[in-house]
């Protein structure tokens, strides 16, 4: 005889547990089973151990899908504003960084061990290490095999995360559950991470490894960031690549500008008038890391002489290089080092106001295993709070 539960979640992550918490809250017999040993393993290593758990300024702008609109209802639905609220309600202390960002002061085991709490109810089970060897749809729900027990329930919920981090666990299952029942999927790739460089330009600039600037840097479709670029031993990183590397495409190249507050015709022209005989390395070495100066001079990038040598044209052409730096990656660092996996279940499968299957009833999907991405700065997070309360509401 299969066990009876309202209920059952694949996948103890954020969108997971959440969900969960609000099924249970409306008295529905739950059941979260996951492969891994415990919950929220992805939650407990990111922002550094801090977990950027949402942001202050959440909009549909701020996520990648192919239907932009997909997320305006579950946002609306449940916020970042209600989530800070339940955060402040379990006396987590956190902190507001740059661009919004809000950080646990203390530890990201502070918003696993809310969540878990939210979900201590007696109608709300947990099964760890727990494989789904196979999935049957019934004329009431859902029929499951986990290990060798068979379960049956009315509401299968699916939130088994992207492909990102395959250290902690990433599966294609969510897909897989996806194909099963005739869900289209839009193909996935790694967002959120770093570039790999070309050999000429890894070896130039493989040395410069650790040194960060200020930019601003645009995609070819004309979708622009200004933040931190890192130089790293296998090519560039800093939140200003995370964030267009989940905009870029193979083959295409980014634009830098490497002096975002400064005109660079106007600076030189006025560092020239004082010091003339000033070298151009010199003067750059004043605004940007002298290293990466050198390094430029050395690949024949640019040409170092005294500042009253250049004339108007050669200065313009200086400022167009600098405020327009080309670089074509040559990849990325894959799923590996990615924060988030780009693609997923298509969202026009899914009903926007209850995560429910359009064509599979008692059939949901939250979190990243759809294809819904946020930018670096929480907004993932946020939509794992959003999708799994939504889908605890109505399944």
């Amino acid at each position: 005889m299969a066990k009876q539960v309202d209920v059952v979640i694949i996948g103890a992550g954020a969108a997971g547990l959440m969900c969960a918490a609000q099924a249970g809250k409306r008295g529905r017999s739950v059941l979260v089973v996951d492969h891994g040993k415990k919950p929220g393993r992805k939650i407990l290593i990111s922002g550094g151990g801090k977990c950027n758990f949402t942001n202050y300024d959440v909009t549909a702008n701020n996520f990648v899908c192919q239907n932009p609109h997909f997320v305006k209802s579950a946002l609306s639905q449940y916020s970042q504003w209600e989530f800070i609220g339940m955060v402040a309600e379990h006396g987590i202390t956190y902190e507001e960084r740059d661009h919004g960002q809000l950080f646990c002061l203390d530890s990201a085991k502070d918003i696993v061990a809310m969540l878990l709490k939210e979900c201590d109810m007696p109608n709300i089970m947990q099964q760890y290490q727990v494989e789904v060897a196979e999935i049957e749809k019934t004329s009431t729900g859902f029929r499951l095999l986990l290990n060798t027990e068979w379960v049956e329930c009315q509401s299968l919920v699916v939130a088994t995360g992207g492909l990102s981090m395959p250290k902690l666990g990433a599966t294609p299952f969510g897909y897989q559950i996806a194909e099963q029942f005739g869900l289209k999927r839009v193909t996935t790739c790694a967002g959120l991470v770093p570039f790999t460089l070309h050999k000429e330009d890894k070896a130039a600039f493989e040395p410069l490894s650790g040194i960060a600037i200020p930019v601003r840097a645009e995609t070819e479709d004309g979708t622009s960031f200004s933040e931190n670029l890192l130089f790293t031993h296998r090519g560039l990183s800093g939140p200003v690549v995370l964030q267009v590397s989940s905009y870029w495409q193979p083959g295409q190249k980014v634009t830098i500008d490497l002096l975002p507050s400064e005109s660079l015709p106007e600076v030189l022209d006025a560092m020239r008038d004082k010091h003339p005989n000033q070298s151009l390395k010199t003067a750059l070495s004043r605004l940007l890391p002298k290293r990466f100066v050198e390094a430029l001079i050395e690949r024949g990038d640019i040409k170092d002489k005294p500042l009253k040598q250049f004339n108007p044209k050669e200065l313009a052409a200086l400022g167009d290089y600098f405020h327009q730096w080309p670089i074509a990656p040559n990849g990325t660092e894959g799923y590996r080092t990615a924060e988030v996996t780009l693609g997923g279940v298509d969202t026009d499968e899914l009903s926007s106001k209850t995560m429910e299957a359009k064509q599979v009833s008692g059939l949901y999907f939250v979190g990243e295993v759809m294809d819904v991405s946020g930018w670096l700065g929480g907004y993932n997070f946020q939509w794992a709070w959003s999708s799994g309360y939504v889908a605890g509401m109505n399944c």
